[in-house]
Formats: C-alpha cells, structure tokens, sequence
C-alpha cells in the first residue's frame, strides 16, 4: 500500500515508471539516486534548508565507525517487539538509524528536509521510501502510520497525529542528560544538562508514555572521529573555535553517549 500524500492537493500518490503522481496529476519524479522531492517551493523558507553537506559526511563517517550502534540496535529490538507493519523515519538524515530500522518492517518511509542528507540515505537501502520533504506537512496521509520514530530530530506533534493510526506509536530519542558531558565541557564555558523529559511534558495531551530506557555507552575516539563527531552536532558553529581547536589537538578522548529514549502510544 502507497502511503505517500501530494503536498500540493493532499491526494494520495502512486508510482509509475518512476514517477509519483496523483489524481490531480501533480507529479514528482524519483531521481536517480532512489528518492523522490516532496518538498515543494511554497513549503520552502530556505533554498537549501537542513544539514549542509560537510554536517552530513561527518555524520556518516562517525556512525559507520560504531559508536552508537547500541541505540540503533535498542531502537531495531524495540521495533521487532512491537511487530508493526508500516514506519515513517522523521528526521531521517543520511540514514544510519532508518537502514536497520527497515529489516524490522513491511514498509519503511524516510523523510528529511535536507536533500542532501537524502541523497546519501538513498543510496544506502533501495527498500526504503526515501523522500525529500517537511515536517511541517509531512507528506504521508492521514492515518496511515503504525509507527513515527523521530531521533535527535523535530516532534511535528499535529502532523504525527494526524497520519498516525489508531493506538499507534511514537518512539522519541533525544540526549540524556550526561550525553557527551565531557566533550561539552571542552567546548563551552557553563554546560548545562539536556532536559529529555520536557518532550513528555508537550507530548502528555495526546500520547500516553509507554517505556523511557536509557540507553549508554562509553568510547574512545582518535582526532579525526572526534573532529567527525563535533562536525555532525550544533556544537559546531556555537563552540569557541579556540576550544573548539583545543579539544580536537588531543591524540584520544573518552566520552560517554547516553540517549534517552520513549515510546508513547497515540490515545
């Protein structure tokens, strides 16, 4: 079953010969690297809007590294468990995170607003419904969804609502507190702790929360998976460059990961 919706008339979509199209006959073709644009021109704020392609190399060259393959493998074991049918990844970047994610389920959509972050996913698993579109419309229909994941990524709330199905999932991952508290402290004069549990608070009305396990780990990187690491975050343009410099001049550093992750059910 499609589950992709127009973002210009709100109609469901259908593939023919590589071409997306709806009964209004809008059509948006697949590009050759495997996804399709659903992220129209008056949808836009930006010409270029998400991660630049420097943020999302790094990115891809510090997950293939390993280092957070415990989140991903609780992430994978907790979709088993819930033997669903249908995912859409939002926020799905490069695609580390919604490659695995796909084994676990009959169809698997991918959404990010960077198209570059989407051209390098969709080489990645051809199994994958990689689209190039926004959270502020996600381009899914209405009701359609067994599963939402959204990890380190925005919580469109109305429109996860509106294409989830009844009594269906959401899984949220965001810092724990103590995430990479020691790289922080290199970067910044006055750290301050993540605060996971305000996304339970905004989320308390309409979803009710089912699990929070904390997932952890404790790794070293050499300087250019540190460098990697700093690239793929915020940290990178908020940091001082000058202790930004200092910290990635050390030959390792240790740090711990620590991800917080939900799951709520749709009341």
């Amino acid at each position: 079953m499609n589950v992709l919706m127009c973002p210009v008339c709100r109609e469901a979509l259908s593939l023919t010969d590589k071409t997306w199209r709806c009964i209004n006959n809008h059509s948006y073709d697949v590009a050759k690297q495997g996804y399709v644009n659903l992220h129209v021109v008056q949808h836009k704020h930006s010409k270029n809007p998400g991660d630049t392609p420097e943020s999302v190399q790094a990115r891809r060259a510090f997950l293939s590294g390993g280092f957070y393959a415990p989140l991903q493998q609780a992430i994978v074991e907790k979709i088993r468990d819930l033997r669903i049918e249908n995912l859409l990844d939002i926020g799905c970047g490069e695609g580390y995170y919604t490659d695995a994610m796909q084994q676990e389920v009959m169809q698997c959509v991918g959404v990010d607003i960077a198209k570059n972050a989407v051209q390098v996913a969709a080489k990645l698993n051809k199994e994958v419904t990689w689209v190039v579109g926004t959270g502020a419309t996600l381009p899914v229909l209405d009701h359609s969804i067994d599963l939402c994941t959204s990890l380190f990524s925005p919580i469109p709330q109305e429109e996860i609502l509106r294409v989830l199905k009844a009594k269906a999932y959401l899984i949220v991952v965001t810092p724990a507190p103590e995430h990479l508290l020691a790289m922080r402290e290199g970067l910044f004069e006055e750290v301050k702790a993540h605060e996971p549990h305000k996304f339970v608070e905004q989320l308390r009305e309409h979803f009710e929360l089912l699990e929070h396990p904390i997932v952890e780990s404790v790794f070293e990187l050499d300087q250019v998976q540190l460098k990697n690491l700093i690239a793929m975050t915020p940290y990178a343009y908020k940091a001082k460059p000058e202790k930004r410099l200092a910290l990635e001049a050390q030959t390792k550093t240790q740090l711990k990961a620590a991800f917080q992750i939900y799951l709520f059910q749709k009341k």
